[in-house]
């Protein structure tokens, strides 16, 4: 076989085991088919063919006129990397210009399918999408942002075991998918030096926007940062014309808390806050913690506070707390479903199981708080549309808008089992 590429003429040997002179073991760089080269092949991989994984011969102009690769039998790139694993060969990273040559449009048309832009047919955008999903075709993403996108949004949560927060990532998702975001959720802590060692980890990384969930940085700073990317807060409230925000009415539905408890009887209410290095009024915890110090008053009733945490540590701390308090109170407001969790933990351990020992409610609504054994009492701030909502503000911001805008969710309460009137655990 004779391959002619400008002055220079190749003379290949194909054998039983696919030898060529030289006993190299040349194989088409398209298809990776053994003692065969394919003109075709060549010449959509740019007029390259390798040899083993130490060299290859470059081709310049093929002298041959181009067929199609249904005549040649050319089952291109998606055998190509089962052909070369069998040979031992590492196979290379799928790109946009494989996927164009294998769905036969241009590179040009491959990228538009790909960014969801205009002018491209329904029937070549199904075309090529084909090949992506043929060729387990993944964009290169830090080379997208060097033309602009990453195509890529940063979430940062205190913690990844409060159950609140997959509510929030399932609603951005949702709403991200639909533009061909991804997402990458941090865990940054619960100091505000360590979500800020992660919230500068991901503007390195290049992503195109951030979502915030109840940061604790000062707001000097939460305008720093959304100067150099577009950003948005959940939970924490905010009037800044630099970012975007939305948060639940936590004063309202701490005040829903009281009342019901109110409505069952009760009068001693205790509140677990939850207690950080700094409090600020845009907090949520402070909010609702006010929230329910207004409502007991409303009621000419006294407030118990029990300092702990909005976690399942804190819940514990929170209720060997509670068993120290005299009169202990009937009702509980534990602030957050996850503290509520800790609290039903540490009293099942005592052999004590709530409603039984104390009324309770948390905050959030999160799927674990309707399981049946557990059946908390909640405030439900519709999470999955709070997740949602923020994940259009930010696309919308990583497009260009300037103006804030900044949303106020309204709260229900659900009830359930553990909000009926208990015994307290000690008289």
């Amino acid at each position: 076989m004779v391959w002619s590429a400008g002055k220079r003429t190749f003379s290949i040997r194909s054998t039983r085991y696919g030898r060529a002179s030289a006993s190299r073991n040349l194989v088409c760089s398209f298809c990776a088919t053994h003692s065969i080269v394919h003109h075709c092949c060549v010449a959509a991989r740019k007029r390259t063919l390798y040899s083993d994984s130490r060299s290859r011969l470059p081709f310049e102009a093929i002298r041959r006129p181009q067929r199609s690769r249904e005549t040649t039998g050319c089952t291109v790139m998606a055998e190509s990397v089962e052909s070369s694993a069998r040979a031992g060969r590492r196979a290379g990273r799928v790109t946009i210009v494989d996927v164009a040559h294998h769905a036969g449009v241009s590179v040009a048309t491959a990228s538009k399918v790909l960014r969801n832009a205009p002018g491209v047919s329904d029937a070549m955008r199904t075309r090529v999408r084909a090949s992506m999903t043929a060729l387990s075709y993944r964009p290169h993403r830090p080379a997208r942002g060097m033309r602009g996108r990453t195509y890529t949004v940063g979430m940062i949560v205190s913690d990844i075991e409060n159950p609140f927060f997959s509510l929030l990532q399932r609603g951005i998702s949702k709403v991200i998918a639909q533009h061909n975001y991804e997402i990458l959720i941090a865990p940054g802590g619960v100091t505000s030096s360590s979500q800020r060692a992660v919230m500068n980890a991901l503007i390195d990384h290049q992503m195109d926007g951030v979502i915030l969930v109840s940061p604790r940085a000062s707001d000097d700073e939460l305008d720093r940062i959304a100067g150099e990317i577009p950003m948005v807060l959940v939970g924490r409230h905010s009037s800044s014309a630099a970012l975007d925000s939305i948060s639940g009415d936590d004063e309202l539905g701490a005040k829903l808390v009281v009342d019901h408890f109110v409505e069952l009887g009760h009068e001693r209410i205790a509140f677990v806050t939850h207690h950080n290095e700094a409090e600020h009024s845009s907090f949520p915890e402070t909010i609702r913690m006010n929230g329910f110090r207004s409502a007991m008053a409303a009621h000419g009733l006294p407030a118990t506070i029990i300092p702990a945490a909005w976690s399942l540590e804190g819940g514990r701390a929170a209720a060997r707390h509670l068993a120290t308090l005299t009169p202990q109170p009937t009702a509980v407001h534990a602030g957050a479903d996850i503290a509520a969790f800790g609290m039903m933990s540490e009293i099942w351990e005592r052999a004590v199981v709530p409603p039984n020992s104390f009324a309770l409610a948390g905050y959030d609504n999160s799927p674990t708080s309707a399981i049946g054994p557990i059946s908390l009492t909640t405030v439900d701030q519709s999470g999955l549309d709070m997740g949602s909502i923020a994940a259009e503000m930010l696309l919308e911001r990583i497009a260009g808008r300037d103006d804030s805008r900044h949303e106020l969710v309204t709260p229900s309460l659900v009830v359930r089992a553990s909000s009926f009137l208990p015994t307290p655990i000690e008289q």
